[in-house]
């Protein structure tokens, strides 16, 4: 019985460490499953009109309405379970490694920068093509985290397990392939979001490398 109970107290104190070293992304993918089910058990979260009234994308209420809100809202909103786990599996798997190189607050800055700043630029591309869509998703987000990776793995060489900046540009690449071949999906969101992802992976890892580089000197 002691044996049973030393192992449980060593899984629950890695399980307390995990939360610690990664709590941004739990958080994250807390809340987007917690959205997502909250909205499935009063309605049906693949209708667009039932998506809009709850903060979903549309050029006509941010224009018309001054609903601006809706850049963030729209970030944790999914169109049905599917939807979901890709883009919770995909920030799981990126976040989980980058996180612990950029820090809590590093990976809060990435993911919500580079989400709202792709729902603005899709917002100004569908103003200006006049084709209002209703939009919604991480993708945006996630797609900056991915971004981040690549200057992070140039500035941190070594330092990220079982990730090279080769896998990454594959599944970038993959996911942009997919994204252009299919229909329904906001492709615009996806490139802005993955260029402000560098941008700010560059920014945040060069800052980072210098306060290690400078602490002892």
């Amino acid at each position: 019985m002691e044996a049973v109970f030393n192992d449980n107290q060593d899984n629950g104190k890695k399980r307390i460490e995990f939360v610690k070293e990664h709590f941004v992304m739990v958080a994250l993918v807390v809340v987007n499953v917690a959205v997502w089910l909250y909205l499935e058990m009063g309605g049906y979260t693949e209708d667009a009109s039932y998506m809009y009234l709850h903060g979903a994308m549309c050029p006509g209420a941010l224009e018309d309405g001054g609903e601006r809100w809706r850049v963030v809202t729209a970030m944790f909103l999914h169109f049905g379970i599917e939807h979901l786990i890709n883009n919770m599996l995909l920030l799981t798997v990126l976040a989980y490694r980058l996180e612990p190189v950029v820090g809590h607050i590093g990976l809060a800055i990435i993911y919500f920068v580079s989400g709202i700043v792709g729902n603005i630029v899709s917002y100004i591309a569908m103003m200006s093509s006049g084709d209002y869509s209703i939009s919604a998703g991480a993708s945006g987000a996630v797609f900056g985290v991915m971004g981040a990776l690549i200057p992070v793995l140039l500035i941190f060489r070594g330092k990220m397990k079982n990730l090279n900046l080769k896998g990454v540009l594959i599944m970038i690449g993959l996911s942009l392939y997919y994204g252009f071949t299919v229909t329904g999906v906001d492709n615009i969101c996806h490139i802005t979001g993955l260029l402000t992802g560098i941008l700010l992976g560059t920014i945040i890892g060069k800052v980072i490398d210098f306060i290690r580089k400078n602490q002892y000197t």
